[in-house]
């Protein structure tokens, strides 16, 4: 099984937002998404990163647009979906399953380009978002105007999956493909239903846990960024427990990736344009 990040963007942010202690220099963070070529699943994406539906797309709504404006992410063009899938040979086509580990923009503005796609998401997380109003949804950090409409039908629910129990620091979760290769781990705090994908069979355990923090720094660390991250968060006081698992789980050995953290790790695909 190959596991490899791509670039879809970079987003600058002050130090001081994203690092307890910080200074107010500018940081370039990464807007990661993931490959799985999966021997039995075949080609797996994981989120998507920021594509153009969020930075021109025509029918974008005015928050947002404003959303976009606020943030200004620099599109890498080389990272996209399209360009990245193409350097394995594949299509949009070929894609049939989509990790979704949350439903913040900048992990899912790409959906649309996948139809033959299923998705594997937290189905407590989308009936949440369904019973909540617009605004309720813009609170949490939900576009809805970026899922597919058919978004639903085309959802595989992690609560029908085989659970897998934790072994010590190891955490278990939702095994995905029923081979015990890729499991969903629960990572509460940042947003409802986010989810982390331990890769247990690698050489070094690897879990790739999405938004626990934006920096490895702050994890390692333990500089958790107060106000005002904490009132970005779903569950703020849930993110310091969070990071003590993953601490035990890099002290055990394993291995932790961010989204956001703007160094190169061996996952990473190059050049990346940016």
């Amino acid at each position: 099984m190959k596991i490899v990040f791509a670039n879809s963007a970079w987003v600058s942010a002050a130090e001081k937002l994203i690092l307890r202690g910080g200074g107010w220099q500018k940081i370039r963070l990464r807007v990661r998404y993931g490959l799985i070529i999966h021997p039995q699943a075949g080609p797996v994406l994981i989120d998507t990163g920021y594509t153009p539906h969020v930075t021109t797309g025509a029918r974008r709504s005015a928050m947002l647009r404003l959303y976009g404006a606020v943030l200004g992410p620099e599109l890498v063009e080389a990272g996209q979906p399209m360009s990245v899938l193409a350097r394995f040979g594949l299509t949009p086509r070929d894609i049939r399953t989509i990790i979704v580990t949350h439903f913040h923009a900048d992990h899912i503005s790409g959906l649309p380009l996948f139809p033959n796609a299923r998705f594997i998401a937290s189905d407590a997380a989308w009936s949440r978002l369904k019973a909540r109003t617009a605004r309720q949804n813009l609170r949490h950090g939900a576009f809805t105007e970026l899922f597919p409409a058919d978004f639903e039908t085309r959802l595989d629910g992690l609560s029908a999956m085989r659970q897998i129990p934790s072994r010590g620091d190891i955490p278990g979760g939702a095994d995905l493909f029923g081979d015990g290769s890729v499991i969903a781990v629960d990572l509460p705090g940042h947003a409802d239903g986010q989810f982390g994908l331990l890769f247990p069979e690698m050489d070094r355990p690897l879990l790739y846990a999405v938004d626990v923090q934006w920096l490895l720094k702050a994890l390692v660390e333990n500089r958790t960024p107060g106000f005002p991250a904490r009132l970005l968060a779903e569950d703020f006081t849930a993110i310091d427990r969070t990071s003590a698992a993953l601490r035990r789980f890099l002290a055990a050995g394993g291995e932790v990736i961010f989204c956001h953290d703007p160094g190169l790790t061996p996952y990473d695909l190059t050049p990346e344009g940016g």
